[in-house]
């Protein structure tokens, strides 16, 4: 299976579903990563994005990632790039990699530029013209998600819960790489904050530690159910 985690910045990935792409790549899932922004360098100097590039790398081999992808749109500038140009950027990227499942960060984000890749990963998965996506989750960001909204449609209420209790330290490994990103306690994106974050996940349905995610469309298709049945029955029938 194709899988593709979409990062509106590096790093959203571990703190997102680190512990889920491991688990991904331990099934022999392909999971691969598109980094949608590039720091600007007005903003950013070039030398501190090659650094966190370089950490991201790291981090992505540790888990087992299949594969980067580096989309440059400039951030923290989303808002002056043309939605059109977001989506179909990211659904050229969906159609190559003929991706199955799609991780996209939350429509409730504090931050703008995780708001526009949300709305573009929603164009981009819509089931036409043969597009591959059959599950599209969110996950929810340390440091983003956390600090939205509290009105509306802002607050992440999960749907999906996954175990990660065999993956959680490897999660926190991939964070360690974001040396230039990672805070000490008690910040949001904090090792002990993404661990505690994991408890919690896990605790609210009876696991040691969790990802949660909200599920925003999942696609059965028939061919799939006749093909669980049939090999439901032989299984029967050889019992």
């Amino acid at each position: 299976m194709n899988v593709l985690v979409i990062a509106t910045h590096a790093d959203d990935e571990v703190l997102g579903c680190g512990g889920v792409m491991a688990r991904h790549a331990d099934m022999g899932d392909r999971v691969h990563v598109a980094v949608v922004t590039r720091g600007d360098p007005e903003v950013f100097p070039p030398a501190y994005v090659e650094q966190i590039f370089s950490e991201l790398r790291s981090a992505h081999q540790l888990l087992g990632g299949a594969g980067l992808h580096f989309l440059d749109f400039p951030s923290p500038r989303l808002d002056t790039v043309p939605r059109y140009a977001l989506a179909d950027a990211l659904r050229k990227l969906i159609f190559e990699l003929q991706a199955q499942v799609v991780y996209a960060p939350y429509q409730g984000d504090l931050h703008g530029d995780h708001q526009a890749v949300y709305q573009a990963a929603l164009v981009a998965s819509r089931p036409i013209n043969g597009c591959p996506v059959r599950r599209l989750l969110c996950y929810e960001t340390l440091s983003e998600t956390d600090w939205a909204s509290p009105f509306g449609n802002s607050t992440f209420t999960p749907t999906v819960f996954v175990d990660i209790s065999d993956y959680l330290e490897r999660k926190l490994q991939a964070m360690q790489c974001y040396r230039t990103q990672l805070k000490a306690p008690p910040h949001s994106r904090s090792l002990q904050s993404l661990e505690a974050l994991a408890r919690l996940r896990g605790g609210t349905v009876r696991m040691a530690a969790a990802e949660a995610f909200m599920l925003v469309r999942e696609i059965i298709c028939p061919v799939h159910i006749r093909a669980t049945r049939s090999r439901t029955s032989a299984t029967l029938i050889k019992s």
